[in-house]
């Protein structure tokens, strides 16, 4: 993986850094595995705004993902890597034995004609889908169920990885890559390397329009607003007292805003870090 850097020809090319496609194989997605994805532009089904900010963009073709990884035994091969326009990391076309296709995120590593496996015999390798307990301890994963069967939860991005630290009676201490460390049922799925596209994170768009683009609108800010419109708004000048705080006067900004009693907290061993 690599990022691309322009010369300053223009605004717009002097701050832009992106990523580069050297990974990609395929330029159209399978066409049995996507779905049209509608634009909501932020609106409800009445047809009121009820996210701001929202709109506009490109067109995309939503791809299926299997996050699941139930064809437990049966091998399959990496047929490409593609690019997808709902998410940072690349994903990868996969063909099974018995004629079935699925995409799966693409991790660092895999190539076209690797082959993949999921289920309890599968080998801890790159891009294979192991239960918990049959991942050694020390091993880097993604993908990974909170319940069992329920699909992957955590850590899809790209360039994310967890680490499977320890083991403890039927469940299995994960560091998470916030820095959190918490306990996740040694039966739940997760797959074996570090989610590809790892340079996403250098990558600067450059210029508003680039946002315009992935459907973001632009984001006013509440000290700007008057009074009846945010919290924030009024004064005179720049003047802004008070505490920071959302347009429906939530604190922001150091405010906690987990549950005390949460029924997850149990498992959580050490909060992420600040």
């Amino acid at each position: 993986m690599a990022v691309r850097k322009f010369k300053p020809t223009t605004p717009g090319q002097r701050h832009k850094v992106i990523g580069v496609f050297d990974e990609i194989t395929a330029r159209t997605p399978e066409k049995s595995l996507t779905v049209g994805k509608r634009s909501t532009g932020g609106r409800n089904a009445e047809g009121h705004r009820t996210t701001r900010y929202v709109g506009g963009g490109h067109k995309r073709k939503f791809r299926i993902i299997d996050f699941k990884r139930t064809k437990d035994g049966v091998p399959a091969t990496v047929k490409s890597i593609e690019y997808d326009p709902n998410r940072s990391a690349r994903i990868a076309l996969l063909y099974y034995v018995d004629g079935s296709k699925a995409y799966i995120i693409a991790p660092n590593g895999l190539q076209v004609g690797s082959t993949v496996m999921s289920g309890e015999d599968a080998a801890p390798e790159v891009g294979n889908a192991l239960p918990l307990s049959k991942i050694p301890v020390g091993t880097l994963i993604h993908n990974i169920e909170l319940r069992p069967g329920q699909g992957a939860f955590m850590v899809r991005s790209a360039g994310t990885f967890a680490q499977l630290t320890s083991r403890e009676g039927d469940y299995v201490i994960i560091k998470l890559p916030s820095g959190e460390t918490r306990k996740v049922l040694a039966t739940c799925k997760a797959t074996v390397g570090v989610v590809g596209n790892s340079d996403h994170a250098l990558e600067r768009s450059g210029k508003a329009g680039r946002s315009r683009w992935l459907g973001r609108r632009p984001r006013n800010r509440g000290v700007v607003m008057n009074p009846v419109d945010h919290p924030m708004g009024g004064g005179e000048g720049r003047a802004s007292g008070g505490h920071p705080r959302s347009r429906k006067g939530l604190y922001a900004k150091g405010l906690k805003t987990r549950a005390p009693k949460k029924h997850s907290s149990k498992y959580i061993i050490e909060r992420r870090k600040k």
